[in-house]
């Protein structure tokens, strides 16, 4: 591994994989940051970058499951702080929570994504929304009728950040650790970007030099604000391979938990996932992070019971299966299917 680490020029990387739902081997290899002594270890966190939206649709599915949301309603119905703006393209069909899952609500980022942050004040969720910050300087609207088009969304997680605080009454991340990292013990993961930073890797760039940022941070956690460990993100794989079951731990229903890993109209997405495969027993669930000096990626197969999780502090400037990543995964997927 060292070796493979070296001829990327990855700094640090940390790995779990799951066999027979349960997890079977842990490893880290590197450092948190060049050039000092500080190595990874099993604790260590990595950003999770656009992985946070598996945990966040975990969480949406559970409060569905409750009641509290609906995955079929008009999303303005339950959002008070803020609402989608209705024109042309809603006459016909409103934004639901289902179209917010899949990315297929119609709404396109402006500039395809939106960027780091590299302070703490972050702004609030209304104010980005509605084009008032420095990271989305245009008011989100919906582009193309909902339902008709995949179009990547981070802002589409945003209101969905905004739509689970509106209807809780509480802050994303408590409402997140009170319904699914408390339960599931994932004791390493927050959306908070804590004081103390030993134990945090720092992000570098395709020359494994430490970026500009050295901590870069999201300021729409929903999307992309997780700090967690491959560990960590294992245990929530395991709960929903679980729940197919009919054995989760938070309340997620085998329905609802097969839907998440159902294609949703014509495309391989699931909800808050991306699918591939061409039967039931072969189907493989997949979530990728790829950020301001990190890239990460997670991958299972619920019916096998077996599943991957890496995450590394380097952005090597290509897609993640065209590089380390992509090497262990297909290494992982070779001796286990």
């Amino acid at each position: 591994m060292n070796e493979r680490m070296k001829y990327y020029h990855v700094t640090g990387l940390s790995l779990a994989v799951i066999d027979n739902g349960q997890i079977s081997t842990s490893a880290s290899y590197g450092l948190l940051e060049t050039g000092t002594n500080r190595q990874v270890k099993h604790r260590s966190l990595f950003n999770a970058c656009s992985i946070s939206k598996f945990l966040t649709s975990v969480l949406a599915m559970t409060l569905i499951e409750q009641g509290i949301l609906a995955l079929d309603e008009d999303v303005n119905v339950r959002l008070s702080s803020w609402e989608i703006p209705d024109n042309e393209r809603t006459k016909n069909n409103k934004v639901t929570l289902r179209h917010l899952l899949s990315h297929q609500s119609g709404l396109i980022d402006p500039k395809g994504s939106f960027p780091e942050l590299t302070s703490i004040n972050a702004p609030s969720m209304v104010e980005l929304l509605e084009g008032r910050t420095s990271y989305c300087t245009e008011p989100i609207e919906v582009q193309v009728e909902p339902g008709s088009e995949f179009h990547y969304s981070d802002a589409g997680f945003c209101i969905i950040q905004q739509l689970i605080e509106d209807v809780t009454g509480k802050p994303f991340n408590v409402v997140m650790k009170e319904r699914i990292f408390s339960p599931l013990r994932m004791n390493q993961s927050t959306f908070n970007l804590p004081l103390e930073r030993e134990n945090i890797s720092c992000g570098h760039n395709k020359n494994g030099e430490v970026v500009e940022a050295k901590y870069p941070i999201y300021p729409y956690p929903a999307a992309a604000g997780l700090l967690s460990t491959p560990s960590d993100l294992a245990l929530l794989i395991i709960e929903l391979m679980n729940s197919v079951q009919g054995k989760s731990r938070i309340g997620l229903s085998s329905s609802k938990a097969k839907e998440m890993i159902t294609p949703q109209g014509k495309t391989w997405t699931g909800l808050g996932l991306f699918l591939n495969g061409c039967t039931d027993r072969e189907i493989e669930i997949s979530s990728l992070g790829w950020g301001v000096g990190s890239q990460c990626m997670m991958a299972a197969f619920p019916s096998l019971k077996t599943g991957l999780v890496v995450m590394t502090n380097t952005d090597i400037g290509i897609h993640q299966l065209q590089g380390i990543i992509g090497e262990i995964y297909r290494s992982f997927t070779k001796s286990r299917k």
